[in-house]
This record gives C-alpha cells, sequence and structure tokens, in this order.
C-alpha cells in the first residue's frame, strides 16, 4: 500500500487543522491505520491509530482534541486536530500494518511526513 500525507501547515496556537493520508494499492480496509508526529530532536511517536474496525487508540497527549477517522470508501485516513499547542509542532506521518505494529512503532507502510507548526 502506498501512503500520501496531507494538510499540515503554520496555525495558531488554540486553532485547528486536517491530516489527510490516501492510501493506494492493496485494501485499505484490512489495515490498521495510524498518526505519529516527530517534534524537534524527539523521536516518533504514535499519537492516534484506527483499526480496521474503527477501534481508537490516542495517546495521552492528544486525548479530547485529536480525532482520528477513515473513510474506507474513499481510500483516506483523517486527523482532526482542534486546540493546537506549541508542543503538537512537529512531522506527522501516516502508518499502515497490522493493529500491533501500528501501536507498537513498527509498521510496514509509511508515507512520507507533512510539516505542522503551532506558533505560540
Amino acid at each position: 500500500v502506498q501512503l500520501q500525507a496531507s494538510g499540515g501547515g503554520l496555525v495558531q496556537a488554540g486553532g485547528s487543522l486536517r491530516l489527510s493520508c490516501a492510501a493506494s494499492g492493496r485494501s485499505f480496509s484490512n489495515y490498521a491505520m495510524g498518526w505519529y508526529r516527530q517534534a524537534p530532536g524527539k523521536q516518533r511517536e504514535v499519537v492516534a491509530a484506527i483499526s480496521s474496525g474503527g477501534y481508537t487508540y490516542y495517546a495521552d497527549s492528544v486525548k479530547g482534541r485529536f480525532t482520528i477517522s477513515r473513510d474506507n470508501a474513499k481510500n483516506t485516513l483523517y486527523l482532526q486536530m482542534n486546540s493546537l499547542k506549541s508542543e503538537d509542532t512537529g512531522v506527522y506521518y501516516c502508518a499502515a500494518d497490522l493493529w500491533s505494529r501500528v501501536l507498537g512503532g513498527t509498521p510496514g507502510y509509511w508515507g512520507q511526513g507533512t510539516l505542522v507548526t503551532v506558533s505560540s
């Protein structure tokens, strides 16, 4: 599966952005999907994930502010980010694989990153 992330940009603290990840190739609906973030000088971390059945996971740092969703008809993954903080700044990557691999940080498929910059 090939993944293409988009939607990053510059936003003020408190603002919102929606990231999209378009998938092509093998059956999108069969994969668990996730969004990762790599902040400057830090390791890449999973911020949200969604299973093929729609079960979701959120990192504590984004709970209540971010919403992950998927549209299997459009082969697209989304991340709605609200109440953005400066610490949300980073490169965001989408990923796909089995649920355990997406949560475990070892998904087999990655999209290119999209930069999110939150100004305070």
